[in-house]
Order: C-alpha cells, then structure tokens, then sequence
C-alpha cells in the first residue's frame, strides 16, 4: 500500500485476490463517507526491475536521482522514463536492490523497450514468477493463500512489525490482537526451512509436507521451492509448541521434513536463510 496524497493510496495485490481485496475495500466504506474505491489495473501495468545492477540500468536511462541517498528503500515517486512518467516503488520480492514500475498502459511498451535495450549492458535477463517465487523464499517473504491468510494472525505469521498498535481509531480486529500480544507465548509460528542434504539428489519441498521435531510431528509446510542464490531447497511452515516457539526451543531439537514417506534432516529457524540483516535490499 503506498500512499500518494494525503487521501489518496495506491493498493497492489495479487492476481488470484484481485476480486476478493477489491470487495473488502468497497464493503468497508461506511455510507456518508467521502471515499471512492477504484479498479485501475487495466490502465497501469507493472514491470519489476530487480537485482544488484537494478539502479544502475535505470540510473542510465533517467535524469531523476536514483541514489541511496536520494531514493532509499520504501520511497515512491514519480520519475522519467522514455516517454512516460512512471511511478517507481522502490521494494522487492525477491530480496535484491529492485523497483516497481507503474506505467500508464498506453506508454508500457516504449518504456519495456527501452529497460530491455539498455538492459544488455548490464546483465538483463527476463524472469517470471517462478523465479521471484524461488527468490522470495529464500527471503522467508510470505505468499497470500500459502503462508498467511484469514485463519493466521500477523504475529504468528511474523509480521508484527508492520502492526501500529497506536493508530488513531484502532483497525478492526485489533483488540482481538492485542489480547493475544499480552502474552509473550507464542504457540504457532511461522519458520523457515532448509534440507541439509546439498546434493544434486535433494528433494524440493511444495506444501503441506509434515514437519517433526525430535520425531513428533508439531506442523508442516506452507511453501517450498529451491534456493539457488544457496543451494538448498527451502520452505515455509508453521510449526506449533504450546510452551512456545523460541529461537531456543527451535535450535535444541532434531528437525526432518517428509517427502513421498521419507524423512529429511533439516535445518529450522525465525530468520530467512538468504540476507537475515536486509543489508542488499536497502544498500
């Protein structure tokens, strides 16, 4: 959600929850209030421009400042590209240095034909969403309808950093939440795993494979895919202790995986596998 006025947002959301997250917005304008709920993705794609020479090769095909210092991480703005003006988002899904370009629909095409022209010097290479799905789970980034969704709260699902607590008027659902956040017990959390086998042999991991601790099962997984920037095959999962999920209770015990009725070692644990400190997405 990026805000571009003082009252007025811009909402992205998935393809497969388009409809869904488009009716929940509507439903909650209460009548008498002065606010208008709009479906623009016909009239403004996207392109994700992502990875360690992102800033470069935009750097070289516009005049506005793309610098660090100028543009840091989580900034929106209008900037120059080929003939259009394109809003840059400066986020990512795949744990690199990236942006998100918002381009009117009539201008789309010259812009993608000028990133791809000055792209061959500096690397540029087409991915779909298999790849940033394999990047993102290396990141531990979570995928709405596999990771989290209605029945998951933020804090098990590790996002309790995005919650404000003192917004003005609350959010719904909030006293629900804060019940639960009185207690430091945390008994279902949200983590990430790798296989310890690095072999060319290793399984990939999907969803809803069970996990077990010291050979009792406590959960399972949510998503998998390979992590090719560490050569492991990773998921996502939730697991479940009553005492409490702790980075302790996770680093005392025996973890395996089962694929097609075999268990496989793994490792398990609250940070992502791939950059834990965020050091290249915000460099």
């Amino acid at each position: 959600m990026t805000r571009l006025a003082e009252n007025r947002f811009l909402v992205v959301t998935g393809c497969a929850v388009q409809t869904r997250d488009l009716a929940r917005l509507k439903e909650a304008v209460q009548p008498g209030e002065q606010c208008v709920v709009t479906d623009i993705t016909s009239g403004l794609p996207m392109l994700s421009v992502m990875g360690p020479h992102a800033r470069a090769l935009l750097q070289s095909i516009t005049p506005d400042d793309l610098s660090n210092a100028a543009f840091p991480f989580a900034t929106s703005r209008q900037i120059e590209l080929g003939y259009a003006r394109v809003r840059a988002s400066r986020i990512t899904y795949v744990g690199e240095l990236g942006y998100e370009l918002y381009i009117p629909a009539e201008f789309a095409q010259g812009v993608y034909d000028v990133i791809v022209e000055a792209g061959s010097g500096h690397g540029l290479k087409l991915c779909g969403l298999h790849t940033m799905n394999n990047c993102r789970m290396e990141k531990g980034y979570r995928h709405w309808g596999h990771d989290i969704g209605d029945e998951d709260t933020p804090l098990e699902a590790g996002l309790g950093f995005t919650i404000a607590w003192d917004k003005p008027g609350g959010f719904i659902g909030r006293e629900a939440l804060a019940r639960r956040r009185q207690s430091n017990i945390r008994p279902k959390r949200l983590v990430a795993i790798a296989l310890n086998d690095t072999s060319d042999a290793v399984p990939m991991m999907h969803h809803e494979e069970p996990v077990y601790r010291d050979g009792v099962l406590v959960g399972s997984t949510t998503s998998g895919a390979f992590g090719h920037r560490i050569g492991r095959s990773l998921a996502l999962g939730y697991v479940k202790n009553p005492e409490g999920v702790t980075e302790d209770w996770l680093a005392s015990g025996a973890w395996e995986v089962e694929i097609a009725w075999a268990r496989h070692p793994a490792t398990v644990q609250l940070r992502p596998f791939y950059d834990p400190g965020n050091a290249r997405i915000r460099c």
